[in-house]
């Protein structure tokens, strides 16, 4: 009974429950939520957020996070729009952005891995810096010439069914990213640097190159997203991806992952990225203005963040308690025993 209540009472088994009833309230708002082209629309449209947050996953995990994300994104979009108007076909323009997405992780992963310096304050910086280069590389003008191959990677379907072929993308970086971070060493490094960065080193683990490695990796997961966000708008201008952070470290932070570090599951970030995509969708079809449901996302985060320090701070309290419990425990018995001694002596 206890491990069924336990079971239960998984934060991955309460989104379960939040994304039915989004589901039900969707339904009431409006008759088209739950048709099949709704759902695919819904789903595209959240791809590239989906598949940055693969990779934010790992650099929370370790502790750290990267502000950064929509302005790498941004350039690589607005490098590929480059490319394409001076004449180099789409399909060389791609790899071409994958390399300058994971040159822009490598400049955040050395200054914090092997530079030493906060995370956060480093991603503010290069989050600047990235979109400044987008803007200087694009200027106002917006680049729309895509072939319609390329479109239908972020908007087209599986042939026959209402699949967009980027969940296709998603769903192979998925089991790839789960596989790595529950089932090989590289994830239990990751979690043994999050828990206690220290610990880890004197361990033996090569901090720096593991920081190193999830900071690129996040930057070529920005690559990727590029490529899927330019198909699915069909358009590439400086701004694209503006403010894409937001619902990235909010997935991650609502899926479960401690914002700490150390804890936190790919499964559950996934639920969460569909009870996000879901929520943005029926508050749209309710006539919500994107500026409200930005509002809304973000009182999302912080609620999270509330709700987990709330835990955090309680298990603290417990496990100081049962410390001092255990101590007064051992300080009776020892003195029992004494006691005992003294009265038979």
């Amino acid at each position: 009974m206890k491990r069924a209540f336990r079971y239960l009472a998984r934060w991955e088994v309460l989104l379960l429950v939040f994304l039915i009833g989004m589901f039900v309230y969707g339904r009431s708002v409006s008759p088209y939520f739950l048709t099949s082209s709704n759902i695919s629309i819904a789903v595209a449209g959240f791809m590239p957020v989906a598949i940055v947050a693969l990779a934010m996953t790992l650099i929370i995990v370790t502790g750290e996070i990267d502000i950064s994300v929509g302005s790498i994104t941004g350039l690589c979009v607005a490098f590929m729009a480059v490319c394409l108007e001076h004449g180099v076909p789409i399909g060389a323009a791609m790899p071409l952005g994958v390399i300058v997405g994971a040159l822009a992780g490598l400049v955040n992963g050395l200054l914090v891995g092997y530079g030493g310096l906060p995370s956060l304050v480093v991603t503010i910086g290069t989050l600047a810096l990235y979109r400044g280069v987008a803007q200087g590389i694009l200027k106002e003008r917006g680049i729309s010439h895509f072939p319609e191959w390329y479109q239908s990677i972020g908007f087209g379907t599986v042939p026959g069914t209402p699949v967009p072929w980027s969940s296709i993308i998603f769903v192979v970086l998925l089991l790839g990213f789960s596989t790595f971070l529950h089932a090989t060493r590289g994830g239990r490094v990751l979690y043994a640097i999050g828990n206690n960065r220290e610990a880890a080193r004197f361990s033996g683990i090569d901090v720096r190159r593991a920081l190193l490695g999830v900071f690129v990796t996040s930057g070529v997961m920005c690559s990727v997203a590029a490529v899927v966000l330019t198909a699915y708008l069909a358009s590439a201008r400086s701004d694209a991806a503006a403010g894409l952070e937001l619902p990235v470290i909010t997935a991650v932070v609502l899926g479960g992952v401690d914002i700490f570090g150390g804890s936190g599951t790919m499964g559950g970030v996934v639920i969460a990225l569909f009870v996000l995509a879901f929520v943005q969708n029926s508050l749209g079809l309710a006539g919500v203005t994107p500026e409200e449901q930005q509002i809304a996302t973000g009182a999302v985060l912080i609620l999270t963040l509330v709700v987990f320090g709330a835990v955090r701070l309680m298990r603290a309290e417990a496990a100081a308690l049962r410390r001092a419990w255990r101590r007064r425990t051992r300080g009776l018995i020892v003195g029992g025993v004494t006691r005992e001694k003294l009265r038979g002596g």
